[in-house]
């Protein structure tokens, strides 16, 4: 039976939709199941836009496809050794060609449910994404967040949702759908992390902690080096330069080699090595728990002596991870071009660039007074390692910041001058300013 046959079964099981009529009240989801795996999925799940875990997201989703009801999570499956393997050309292959299939089953199912009347999207599994999205937030739909809701895995220390028989090699993709079904799966109870913790002792950049900490700031620097904020950063390495020797003494051959194989053949991948390393889920595990010696020396061991470039923000807790760990690596210092294009945008995304090493000395409360074209209050509390952000002022301030928001934003972007913001009334202080210097060195860039 193929993918038209389900559709045609939908139709006369559910009632005739037409084109432009309403969709049917509730679509089976043995049948739908089947529709998505004769697409091209190798596993599918079902949630209702009401569930809890979109309570955070479900505005912005209802603007991206304000009929939804039904989110179904389409899981395929990646081959495991070229993953695992040290050369990050085979392992970005395997990603982008997974990646490929999860398109075209999405696809096919969109067409498939489109021909039986029935409305539904298909967002970017990745890229391309809505780069324009003033809130920063530039993808549609969190596909982990839906697969865990449907009930398809677990999400991981390392931050990548475990499947109970594929493990984490897997790529997820979402289909939007203006029906419900008539059963959704539920989260699954059982951990399936072993608690091994070899992403831990994998991770190049130090982005996974033991305690469940991750370092997204470390994590996105060094592995999407040559996707948007590594490009970036290399572009205005290009217009800063001052001719072609100047530009060659700040990026070697093969930098300039692997942003032109990006751009042709889709972006590689510096990493993924907690990926290649999880032993989790039936099909993986065997490996493991037969000889967990010989599991770490063959899949392992590889990562952690390859002699490679991991790239890292000056001063932060990656490059003192780097040079502790892993001394044979050679470290490069560069921006993460991750810069705010609103202050919301900059307060949001605080605890994603927050250095908890460089932040254990601190415990502060910094309120924040942004005037000009966007007005808006806001505390960062830093205590004991971590970092909290709310709107609004609360509690007493150690440091009061006061700033013009353009200005501000320019300053972030390396554009403005400390000083001159100062002298110039764009910046005003209460407070010492050595904790707005305290302030910096936990948000390096």
């Amino acid at each position: 039976m193929n993918s038209n046959d389900l559709s045609e079964k939908a139709i006369i099981d559910y009632g005739q939709a037409g084109n432009h009529a309403s969709s049917p009240a509730k679509l089976d989801s043995n049948i739908l199941r089947a529709l998505c795996l004769e697409s091209g999925a190798d596993e599918v799940g079902f949630a209702n836009i009401s569930n809890p875990a979109f309570d955070k997201e479900r505005t912005e989703l209802l603007k991206y496809f304000p009929p939804t009801k039904t989110l179904a999570s389409v899981v395929c499956r990646m081959n495991r050794e070229p993953i695992r393997n040290s050369a990050r050309s085979t392992a970005s292959l395997e990603s982008h060609e997974t990646a490929d299939r999860v398109h075209k089953a999405c696809h096919r199912i969109v067409a498939a449910l489109e021909r039986q009347g029935v409305r539904a999207v298909n967002p970017s599994v990745a890229f391309p994404t809505e780069m324009d999205n003033a809130s920063g937030k530039g993808w549609a739909v969190s596909h982990k967040t839906v697969a865990v809701a449907a009930g398809l895995g677990r999400m991981g220390l390392h931050r990548c949702v475990i499947h109970p028989q594929f493990g984490n090699f897997i790529l997820l993709g979402t289909v939007l759908i203006d029906a419900e079904v008539n059963e959704y799966g539920q989260p699954l109870i059982d951990d399936l992390c072993l608690g091994c913790k070899l992403c831990v002792a994998a991770c190049p950049t130090g982005a996974i902690s033991s305690d469940g900490y991750f370092n997204f700031s470390a994590c996105i620097t060094h592995n999407y080096r040559d996707f948007a904020g590594g490009f970036t950063n290399w572009v205005e390495g290009i217009a800063d330069s001052k001719n072609a020797a100047d530009y060659r003494r700040k990026f070697t051959d093969s930098e300039t080699a692997s942003v032109w194989q990006s751009l042709t053949c889709g972006g590689v991948y510096k990493c993924v090595y907690c990926l290649a390393v999880c032993p989790a889920g039936r099909d993986v595990v065997k490996q493991y728990s037969t000889d967990k010696k010989s599991y770490v020396n063959d899949v392992v061991r590889p990562l952690n002596e390859k002699q490679e470039t991991i790239y890292v923000v000056p001063g932060s807790d990656a490059e003192d991870h780097v040079a502790r760990r892993f001394p044979k690596k050679r470290i490069k210092r560069v921006g993460n071009g991750l810069r705010p294009r609103s202050i919301q945008v900059f307060l949001n995304s605080l605890p994603l660039v927050f250095q908890r090493e460089k932040s254990k000395e601190l415990n502060a409360i910094y309120h924040f007074t942004f005037t000009g074209e966007e007005e808006l209050r806001g505390t960062v509390v830093i205590r004991e390692g971590t970092v909290r952000t709310t709107e609004g002022h609360e509690g007493i301030a150690d440091l009061r910041i006061t700033a013009d928001s353009r200005w501000w934003l320019g300053f972030l972007s390396k554009e403005r001058k400390l000083i001159w913001g100062l002298l110039r009334g764009k910046l005003r202080l209460r407070g010492s300013a050595k904790l707005l210097a305290a302030f910096g060195r936990c948000f390096p860039s």
